[in-house]
């Protein structure tokens, strides 16, 4: 049985159609990017598995049963605006993943509890390369080492899926290249199940095991509303058949490049 199936999902906002048809079978940590023209739903797709959204028809399965409606522990988010606490040191921002569904009414554990978290948290920003600034404020971190505060902020939990909305977007290239080695070195140790937004066609190549494009392939220029986006390619980037299936590159560039 696939880990995620999307099974004839669509939505719809009032007459306003963003996704319509999407059939997928996801295994259990495959790595997907996810490419496309802005506005054709890719980020719209995102929410859907994250649960901020229900489809409009259709339905999305985790391991068989109905993906929850709302944000799970099993799903960890990294959006490109960092989302940090920057009133918090940094061993804070991650303890605090441990912290709050184990002391609901005060949000703090303690004795040899507390103790327990913040060593798992400071192991896991030992990992994404901050454990010489735990005792920093998020606010006075780099952009970059705030989106590595960000990953371990997700991954403290463990998740099951890990999700990905352009989180490299504002990074310098130097930068990026350091946090997309980070990336791949934590996703092939932790096994998590990815899916990654991005604008950028050489990122989604190199990072994904799986590429999937978002695209419209009904128009009608009367009601530009009327039809949404779906996969039009589904490429296995880890996979012989990619090369068999070259030819249809040339023509994903160029739907890729008229957005």
């Amino acid at each position: 049985m696939s880990f995620i199936q999307v099974r004839n999902v669509w939505q719809e906002y009032d007459q306003h159609v963003v996704l319509e048809g999407l059939n997928l079978s996801i295994a259990e940590g495959e790595f997907c990017t996810m490419v496309g023209a802005s506005g054709c739903g890719k980020s719209t797709f995102l929410r859907l598995l994250l649960g901020q959204e229900r489809p409009s028809r259709g339905q999305i399965l985790l391991d068989g049963q109905p993906l929850v409606a709302e944000p799970d522990p099993a799903r960890g988010v990294v959006f490109q605006r960092y989302s940090v606490f920057p009133h918090l040191s940094v061993l804070d921002n991650v303890a605090l993943g441990l912290e709050l569904p184990r002391a609901k009414l005060l949000g703090r554990l303690f004795g040899s509890a507390r103790r327990e978290a913040r060593e798992q948290a400071a192991a896991l920003l030992h990992k994404v390369g901050l454990g010489h600034a735990l005792d920093k404020y998020a606010s006075q971190l780099s952009g970059g080492m705030q989106q590595r505060l960000a990953i371990a902020q997700a991954l403290i939990m463990k998740p099951r899926v890990l999700l990905l909305d352009e989180p490299f977007g504002a990074l310098d290239p130097g930068i990026r290249k350091d946090m997309h080695a980070l990336l791949l070195e934590l996703w092939r140790e932790t096994g998590v199940t990815v899916f990654m937004v991005t604008h950028d066609l050489s990122e989604g190549f190199s990072l994904g095991s799986r590429l999937l494009v978002f695209d419209k392939v009904r128009h009608d220029p009367h009601a530009p509303a009327a039809f949404g986006s779906r996969v039009t390619y589904d490429l296995p980037l880890n996979d012989k058949r990619l090369a068999a299936r070259a030819d249809a590159l040339p023509e994903l560039l160029q739907s890729y490049a008229r957005g």
